[in-house]
């Protein structure tokens, strides 16, 4: 079943990328979709039932303007920093708090963050703390940082994935 769902999943992804509904490309969406499915289905989460309930899927969309927000702000801070004559960095590893509990949601936690120009996910620990490369630390403390760069997505991913 789960390796179903993750070949339907891969087809959906193919087509949004393609975005043709040409024979040729379907069919070789169909069979990369399947290669995938079979090669890859162990590496995946076993959490599949995210990709089926609505509340989840309602989750994911909120969510998707929310990263798209702080994308483009850090983006901008991130080139007001490189453009300016001074180049105010402060850069430096921070330890930050997640309480998300699934591989699943954790993992994009740390995709959130690593997408987020300015911040990198660099570890993680058996016991839920990230370690984060920031371009400017404003704090050092493990829950100051936290709020400042993982409980803005937190609170969305912990409603798709757990």
């Amino acid at each position: 079943m789960r390796r179903v769902i993750y070949m339907v999943a891969a087809f959906v992804v193919w087509l949004l990328l393609t975005w043709s509904l040409d024979i040729q490309v379907v069919i070789a969406g169909v069979a990369a979709s399947v290669v995938v499915a079979l090669l890859f289905h162990e590496m995946l989460p076993k959490e599949h039932h995210v990709f089926i309930s609505p509340v989840r899927i309602f989750w994911f969309l909120v969510y998707i303007p929310v990263f798209f927000y702080y994308m483009v702000k850090a983006n901008l801070d991130v080139v007001y920093r490189a453009l300016h004559p001074d180049m105010p960095i402060r850069p430096g590893i921070v330890k930050v708090k997640t309480n998300l509990k699934t591989e699943s949601g954790i993992t994009a936690l740390a995709n959130s963050i690593t997408l987020t120009p300015g911040t990198l996910t660099v570890d993680l620990t058996e016991d839920g703390f990230l370690y984060v490369h920031w371009i400017y630390v404003k704090h050092e403390d493990v829950e100051q940082a936290t709020q400042d760069i993982a409980a803005k997505f937190e609170w969305y991913i912990k409603r798709i994935f757990e």
